[in-house]
């Protein structure tokens, strides 16, 4: 998976509160990496596939870099099989 370039990314950086839970949707294998957010919904596409934690990874990876945080900062809380999912930030 290629980073994603910050420039193509929406700013989250409000999300970026120490120990704040962030629910996002994810649709792995799509045709390319991107964050929509609608309605207050973070919809998140990755181009990894659900395997061994591959597009876990990538949506923290990708989700890390709209928040301008490192992805070490994001814990994933719930959803490790799921499409909805939910991040904690630690600073």
């Amino acid at each position: 998976m290629a980073k994603p370039k910050r420039r193509d990314l929406p700013d989250l950086s409000t999300y970026a509160n120490s120990g704040a839970a962030i629910s996002v949707r994810v649709t792995p294998k799509a045709a390319k990496d991107r964050i929509v957010v609608e309605d207050g919904v973070i919809r998140i596409n990755v181009t990894a596939a659900p395997e061994n934690g591959k597009a876990n990874e990538a949506v923290r990876s990708i989700l890390a870099a709209a928040m301008g945080v490192a992805p070490s900062k994001l814990t994933l809380k719930r959803g490790q099989t799921s499409r909805d999912k939910v991040f904690v930030y630690a600073s």
